[in-house]
């Protein structure tokens, strides 16, 4: 039995309707030739904040009660999630502080201090800025607002299967880069329920795996963060963790390791083809067809998850070391 329900995610795309979009899928002709399944991407880079995380960031902050919101909240974040709850945080008056590592990519450091959220860069890991968002909710009585280990953000997350199935119900196959869990737990949840013989597939970068180190050890474990292009992919699952854990074993079909070139060639083939500039992490899956290191059904979407790509990036993409 799931710990997260099928109803939460319906739920949750109600709740957050006035906050995010349907995203478009769009086909992909040369990822299709190069195939031989019918591709498509889900374009979240185009949400509200260019990334998936604004579903589950909503959904959670929305379902607080109003002495939680008048309190405040805080969240602790590889940018991404950062920037979500930033941006519903000011659109319903609710004070939030963002917590970063000093690893986080100067591009996302930037969009956040442009918000009207309250930034703190503290320590090398996600790992340190989760510590100190939890001394903030002991310290100042804010609420933390986990980025992935979290029904209700989960079941946010879920909402993007439920429009998968909706535009192409014909799908077997579903990729998207795999880090926390959060979007594989909510896709899993949404997806397999009701097409159980869907596969759904996880990639990760070969440095600093959490989730597929964890898997491996039958037990979350903590997994040292390194440089790399999927910078949204790093962090730890927690070693208490609570749901993503159970959900990934549960739902993930395979776990596909990417080497930094694999990275960079995805990123190109997205400019190149698809005039996107998409960051690391939402490259995981075009970059799993490109190696030909998993094997497609006929039907295939890929979740492109977020677009922000600090400056210093681009110039690696034409000489990313293999790691």
């Amino acid at each position: 039995m799931s710990l997260v329900s099928t109803q939460e995610v319906w739920m949750a795309k109600k709740r957050i309707s006035s906050f995010i979009q349907h995203t478009p899928l769009q086909y992909s002709p040369n990822l299709s030739n190069l195939s031989g399944s019918s591709i498509y991407l889900k374009l979240e880079n185009l949400n509200t904040t260019h990334s998936f995380k604004i579903r589950g960031a909503a959904n959670k902050i929305l379902s607080l009660s109003e002495n939680e919101k008048q309190r405040g909240i805080t969240t602790f974040s590889t940018g991404n999630f950062g920037m979500a709850v930033a941006y519903v945080a000011k659109e319903l008056g609710i004070r939030a502080v963002i917590c970063l590592s000093n690893t986080v990519p100067k591009e996302k450091v930037k969009m956040i201090e442009e918000s009207e959220a309250e930034l703190i860069l503290i320590g090398d890991s996600q790992d340190d800025a989760e510590k100190y968002c939890y001394q903030l909710q002991k310290e100042q009585g804010l609420t933390v607002i986990h980025p992935f280990d979290e029904d209700m953000v989960i079941a946010g997350q879920g909402t993007i299967g439920l429009e998968i199935l909706e535009d192409f119900p014909e799908v077997d196959t579903v990729l998207a880069g795999l880090s926390g869990g959060g979007l594989h737990a909510g896709l899993g949840l949404a997806l397999k329920t009701n097409v159980p013989a869907l596969k759904l597939i996880g990639l990760s970068p070969k440095v600093g795996a959490t989730m597929y180190e964890s898997i491996q050890s039958g037990k979350p474990i903590s997994v040292p963060e390194k440089n790399t292009l999927a910078d949204s992919l790093l962090g730890g699952i927690g070693l208490n963790n609570r749901y993503t854990f159970q959900m990934v074993q549960e739902y993930v079909d395979e776990i596909v390791l990417l080497h930094e070139t694999e990275f960079a060639d995805a990123m190109r083939f997205m400019l190149e083809n698809h005039q996107m500039l998409i960051e690391g992490a939402a490259a995981a899956g075009i970059a799993g067809v490109l190696s030909k290191k998993v094997k497609l059904g006929k039907n295939t979407v890929i979740v492109i998850t977020g677009c922000r790509v600090d400056s210093s990036v681009l110039e690696k993409l034409w000489e990313a070391p293999d790691a």
